[in-house]
C-alpha cells in the first residue's frame, strides 16, 4: 500500500489517525498542498481531482476519500474495531460520522477558504480555481459555534461520539475540532464535556501524527 499525506491538513490527518490506531505501518509520501502539488501532474495521475489523502491498495486501487480508506482498512484489519461491531454500532459510527462531516468539517472549511489569503482564488478544492465568497465565511463561523453546541449536547450524555468505544467518529471530530484553531474558533470554556472528551482523544498515541 501507499499512502499520500499532507501534514498540515485536516483531512490527510483523519486518515494518519485511522492507520495509526490499526497499528499499521504504510509508505508514506507527502504532498504539499502549499506548494500545489496536488495540482501537478504526477499526482493528478494518481488522483484526477487533487485532493488528499490518497491510499493506493495492494490491488492498486485509489482510495480518495476518507470514509473509502477507513472501509478499505477496516476489512482488511478488523482489530481493532474503529467502525462498530454490531449492525447498530456500525450504523451509528457512519451517522456520526457523517454529521460531524457536514456540521463541522464543512463550515470550518468553508470560513478558511473564503477568509484566508492562501485561499484567495481556491475557494473550494479540486482542479478547478473557485473564488472566495465572504458571506460563506460569515455563514460558516456561525455554523461552527452552532457544531460546538451540538458537540456538547451529545458528549454529556455520551462518552464518545458514537457511543461507548472510541471510533472514526472520535477521529473526524478531533481533527476538525483541533483544526478550528485556523479560524480563531476554539471549544468554548463552559463546554466541559466536550473538553474532558478532546483531553481524552488528545492523550492518545494517533493524536500526536
Amino acid at each position: 500500500m501507499l499512502f499520500y499525506d499532507c501534514s498540515t491538513a485536516p483531512n490527510p490527518r483523519r486518515a494518519r489517525m485511522f492507520i495509526a490506531e490499526k497499528g499499521l505501518e504504510i509508505e508514506t509520501r507527502n504532498i504539499s498542498i502549499a506548494k500545489g502539488e496536488q495540482l501537478a501532474d504526477d499526482f493528478r495521475a494518481v488522483n484526477p481531482n487533487a485532493t488528499v489523502p490518497v491510499l493506493v491498495t495492494d490491488e492498486g486501487t485509489a482510495l480518495t476519500e476518507n470514509l473509502g480508506i477507513a472501509a478499505y482498512l477496516e476489512a482488511r484489519f478488523p482489530e481493532p474495531p474503529l467502525m462498530g461491531r454490531t449492525p447498530d454500532e456500525k450504523g451509528q459510527v457512519l451517522m456520526w460520522n457523517s454529521i460531524v462531516e457536514q456540521q463541522g468539517g464543512m463550515p470550518i472549511a468553508e470560513t478558511l477558504r473564503n477568509t484566508h489569503p492562501a485561499f484567495a482564488d481556491r475557494a473550494i478544492p479540486g482542479p478547478v480555481n473557485h473564488a472566495q465568497i465572504p458571506e460563506l465565511a460569515q455563514r460558516g463561523s456561525a455554523r461552527v459555534g452552532r457544531f460546538f453546541s451540538m458537540l456538547e449536547d451529545r458528549l454529556a450524555d455520551s462518552p464518545f461520539i458514537a457511543g461507548a468505544e472510541f471510533t472514526l467518529a472520535d477521529i473526524s471530530t478531533f481533527v476538525f475540532v483541533d483544526f478550528a484553531r485556523v479560524i480563531k474558533m476554539r471549544i468554548p470554556k463552559e463546554n466541559t464535556a466536550t473538553l474532558a472528551w478532546f483531553d481524552k482523544v488528545a492523550s492518545r498515541p494517533s493524536a500526536q501524527l
